[in-house]
């Protein structure tokens, strides 16, 4: 009788192998571009936080204003915009009309108080968020006194800087006060220049700039007779 044809043990081996070496490929094959997507997703969605708050800020900063319509020499200003430089996430302040009333009758306008600082955030203590506060009730109380709104607008951020240009000696500066006789006082910047420092999901650093360009220049003053 004739012997029955089929696979010795070495070839059954040699094809086993063969087979894992392909399985191995696929697996490190989809691992990678999951890993990919994933880190694809994960900067897209830190460019955009990072947009939109920029886009924010610049919003805010455009229309601010200041007011002759009130007592200069009152010790808590209701218009105003200060600056004070340093830090990794300096602090400013100022009176804009970027606010949004969200019903007709509401008993507000379109004048707000708007001010940008920084808090670690609560779950790790080694990281910083970007804070806005904003303030609808214009006063002559200490500002931090009034209530305000406050949300993130950017997590865990690296440094925040801003420049102030000076019109008069044609210079950037990183401070600004309009509420001191031996500052700026009752004049705007007319540019505002944000650069924000963060982190991507690679763990690099990236630095991102913009422009915002305050548009009313002159204090408003209302006429009454």
């Amino acid at each position: 009788m004739k012997r029955q044809a089929g696979m010795t043990l070495i070839e059954i081996m040699i094809a086993i192998a063969i087979m894992s070496v392909m399985m191995v490929m696929a697996w490190t094959t989809t691992s990678s571009t999951q890993r990919a997507s994933t880190e694809f997703g994960g900067i897209q969605l830190r460019n955009h936080e990072i947009r939109v708050a920029l886009d924010r800020v610049v919003a805010d900063l455009e229309t601010a204003y200041l007011s002759q319509n009130e007592d200069m020499n009152a010790t808590e200003r209701r218009t105003l915009f200060v600056a004070r430089g340093g830090g990794t996430v300096p602090e400013l302040r100022f009176t804009s009309l970027s606010h949004m009333p969200l019903w007709a009758d509401a008993h507000e306008s379109e004048q707000t108080l708007i001010s940008y600082s920084s808090q670690t955030e609560k779950e790790d203590g080694t990281k910083t968020d970007w804070l806005r506060r904003e303030s609808r009730r214009l006063s002559n109380k200490p500002w931090k006194q009034e209530p305000a709104d406050v949300d993130v607008l950017i997590h865990d951020v690296e440094k925040v800087e801003f420049m102030y240009w000076n019109w008069q000696n044609q210079e950037w500066q990183d401070h600004w006060d309009t509420t001191q006789s031996d500052g700026e006082r009752m004049r705007l910047p007319a540019r505002v220049k944000i650069i924000v420092t963060f982190k991507n999901p690679r763990g690099e650093d990236v630095k991102i700039t913009t422009e915002a360009s305050i548009l009313l220049q002159e204090p408003l003053t209302f006429i009454t007779s």
